[in-house]
């Protein structure tokens, strides 16, 4: 029997609870992230963030993790698994809509720290960039390696 493929949604919702991690200031995580108390937050817990993102509203991914690291009471989030998670939250957001879900989390409206689409998103970053436009956001075009990016994203920044 064949196994079945574990669906985003599976992923999202999969049991599990938040880590707090300490990296000492000698060893290989602090040399990558800092020294401190790292959170390594559940899928959960960044959907809910990314669902508090308004309509015409934009929101890093930095932002995310340090809005986590403050409702955790911790130095810094882990920014590999804040990451995936997104990525997971996209996927599974995807998976509803084509469900026919009307309310779905808005991870189109999660942009890198300057500004550019995440070309991992469903539908890469053509996808976002039309559903950011549908929003009112400009795109600037990618050039050459550089991917699009929202022009004066900043003005846009909500405020986690």
């Amino acid at each position: 029997m064949a196994k079945t493929r574990t669906t985003w949604r599976e992923k999202l919702e999969k049991e599990q609870e938040p880590k707090i991690v300490v990296a000492s200031p000698n060893s290989k995580m602090a040399k990558r992230f800092g020294s401190g108390k790292m959170l390594i937050p559940r899928p959960l817990d960044v959907d809910a963030l990314i669902r508090t993102v308004e309509k015409g509203k934009l929101v890093t991914q930095a932002q995310l993790r340090e809005r986590l690291a403050r409702d955790f009471k911790v130095d810094f989030t882990c920014p590999i698994t804040t990451g995936i998670f997104v990525r997971i939250a996209a996927e599974a957001a995807e998976e509803d809509f084509t469900a026919g879900k009307q309310e779905i989390t808005p991870y189109w409206r999660v942009i890198k720290t300057d500004g550019s689409l995440n070309q991992k998103f469903p539908g890469g970053a053509q996808a976002q960039a039309a559903r950011l436009r549908d929003e009112g956001h400009h795109i600037q075009p990618a050039q050459g390696k550089k991917p699009p990016r929202v022009i004066d994203f900043q003005k846009s920044l909500q405020q986690l």
